[in-house]
């Protein structure tokens, strides 16, 4: 194995199994000399490329690497990229052969993009996650021994021109067969995540972990968004799948065989007293805990809480009785970084400690505000407190590429740092002259989320836009909600007072200067909160799969620029109010 190859090639079959906290151990405390030998090897294998031959001719010398090398965003290796899947040799950007192309989801740049791979990526991935369940076991108590019920769903694998397949990174690791090893404590078998339904795979995979409810342990997908949705999916259908445990019979539109042959077996005779169960619980005026009292030996859900997904935590607080939320790896579709050591940690406490054998990692030194100093250091050279822009150079062709995130060290694990994700680079917001990053409206959300709870309402949807149609322009959230308990009408009462107060909570949680532009200058409008309808931003995630998004790895977009999907939002729009002051300066 490339990508690990300063350990045993027995520890690393071991790993995929799960063996002891050892590896991990001497991973990380070899931070420095791992990272050498990962760019030794990288450039070994690519110095000869197109690509690196420009700068290189031929080397393989660190420091002409370090020296000759460029800088590179996404777009500045695009071409190369596309020359690849368009029919070229991988050798123009990888000396080891492109097997496939991961795409990206869209939703946190507005536009989708191909990554270049192979099964170095892959192996990564499981080696990642076998490493994750290592961790998990030592902090959640009887965590090897339970099944998890982590939702997975596939998408369509495409060709490109050349014909090596294109589809996004999850669907890709769960259709290869490093996935496989991995599904063993599954409630759901593994032909179920395959199934090119979502419908029908939500469904078996709902029924699969209600027939073991005993079993289950830790609940959860890769991003908070899906689970939302999969609760209010299971608010829809809770009848039939009781129905399908009584009867023993799966429901007849389940029509892939694979799905319902599988889940069949699953399913069992009739078991009227866990249908019994299953109505009382969800019969109930309040969903509050409805995971905990279906799946009540469940320890944690594991999705990923950090940074702009953060927006999540008080619906599932809500639905889980407020049970650990364990954002367990640091992942993209550039590169496997690391994990948390602390699964259990509070989200704003998470911390990921690089794995130094992923990829080689650089970090550009930036201040609080995202903008680079002319430093760029190794992985073990990085300062406490300081903030950083990652670098990755891959075994797949990509060198020296800014991820666009926004890190900062908290501390460091022996020799390696541990990193917060603080947010993604690039300004999300902007109606003048004022930069609104996703960190700003995180807060200015956080601010908005202890008004609504105080009214007993709950976040469950969230996404945002600059509207230049008005002069002034103006900021404008979509919010959906709800109430913590049903009031038997099914009707959402919305207090006048309670939303605008909202509005100005999130005003004064926003940046000087936007204050300054909205209050002094009056160059921007007063920020207006849109409640949509239950359901909405189902339909967005229903939108954006639509487009080529894959369910697995959907995240709600913190900003909308798309007009399409800003029509999805509008024509839920149920009632509009405005911050009535302006902000303080």
């Amino acid at each position: 194995m490339v990508g690990v190859s300063v350990l045993q090639t027995s520890k690393i079959a071991n790993m995929s199994l799960g063996c002891d906290f050892s590896v991990l151990e001497e991973l990380i405390s070899n931070a420095k000399k791992i990272q050498d030998n990962v760019l030794d090897k990288i450039l070994k294998t690519n110095a000869n490329t197109e690509y690196l031959h420009r700068f290189l001719e031929g080397s393989s010398d660190k420091e002409l690497f370090r020296k000759n090398v460029p800088v590179v965003s996404y777009e500045d290796v695009k071409p190369y990229i596309d020359r690849v899947a368009n029919g070229e040799p991988s050798d123009i950007i990888s000396g080891e052969p492109i097997t496939t192309f991961n795409r990206s989801s869209g939703t946190s740049s507005g536009n989708q993009k191909i990554y270049p791979t192979n099964n170095i990526y892959f192996e990564n991935l499981l080696f990642g996650y076998a490493l994750s369940s290592v961790v998990m076991s030592k902090h959640v108590d009887g965590y090897k021994q339970g099944k998890m019920m982590i939702f997975r769903f596939t998408h369509q694998i495409s060709p490109t021109p050349c014909g090596l397949p294109i589809a996004p990174a999850l669907t890709s690791f769960t259709k290869s067969k490093y996935y496989s090893r991995m599904a063993k404590n599954s409630t759901s078998p593994y032909v179920v995540a395959l199934c090119p339904d979502p419908k029908q795979s939500m469904y078996c995979q709902l029924l699969c972990g209600l027939v073991q409810r005993d079993e289950v342990v830790s609940v959860g997908t890769t991003f908070p968004s899906v689970l939302v949705q999969i609760v209010h999916f299971l608010e829809n259908y809770w009848k039939e799948l009781s129905s399908n445990i009584r009867s023993g019979h799966v429901s007849d539109w389940i029509t892939d065989l694979s799905c319902r042959d599988s889940v069949s077996i699953i399913l069992g005779e009739p078991n009227a007293e866990l249908a019994d169960l299953i109505e009382k619980e969800c019969r109930q005026e309040s969903w509050q805990g409805i995971i905990t009292r279906l799946w009540p030996k469940t320890k944690c859900i594991e999705t990923i809480v950090t940074g702009t997904m953060s927006q999540h935590i008080p619906a599932l607080d809500y639905y889980s009785n407020k049970l650990p939320l364990v954002s367990k790896v640091y992942a993209s579709s550039e590169a496997f970084y690391g994990l948390n050591l602390n699964p259990l940690s509070k989200p704003q406490h998470v911390s990921y400690t690089f794995l130094p054998n992923m990829s080689y990692f650089e970090f550009i030194h930036v201040d609080a505000d995202g903008e680079a100093t002319s430093e760029i250091v190794d992985l073990v050279d990085v300062k406490l407190g300081d903030y950083y822009e990652p670098l990755v150079t891959n075994y797949s062709g990509l060198h020296r590429c800014k991820v666009g995130d926004i890190l900062q060290v908290t501390g460091f694990y022996n020799n390696t740092p541990q990193f917060r994700f603080v947010r993604r680079k690039n300004t999300v917001l902007c109606v003048d002259v004022e930069p609104t990053t996703e960190e700003d409206i995180s807060k200015a959300l956080a601010r908005a989320t202890v008004v609504l709870e105080s009214s007993d309402l709950i976040l469950t949807g969230f996404t945002c836009y600059g509207d230049i149609s008005t002069v002034p322009g103006h900021y404008v959230f979509y919010v959906e909600l709800k109430a913590k308990v049903n009031n038997g009408t099914n009707v959402l009462q919305l207090d006048n007072k309670v939303l605008v107060e909202c509005c100005c909570v999130m005003e004064e949680s926003l940046s000087s200067l936007y204050r300054r532009l909205r209050g002094d200058e009056g160059s921007i409008g007063a920020l207006e909160i849109r409640v949509v309808q239950k359901g909405t931003f189902d339909s967005l995630m229903e939108f954006f799969v639509s487009r080529g998004s894959s369910i697995s790895q959907y995240k709600t977009p913190i900003c909308i620029k798309s007009a399409e999907a800003l029509q999805v939002l509008e024509d839920k729009v149920l009632a509009r109010f405005f911050s009535d002051r302006s902000p303080t300066l």
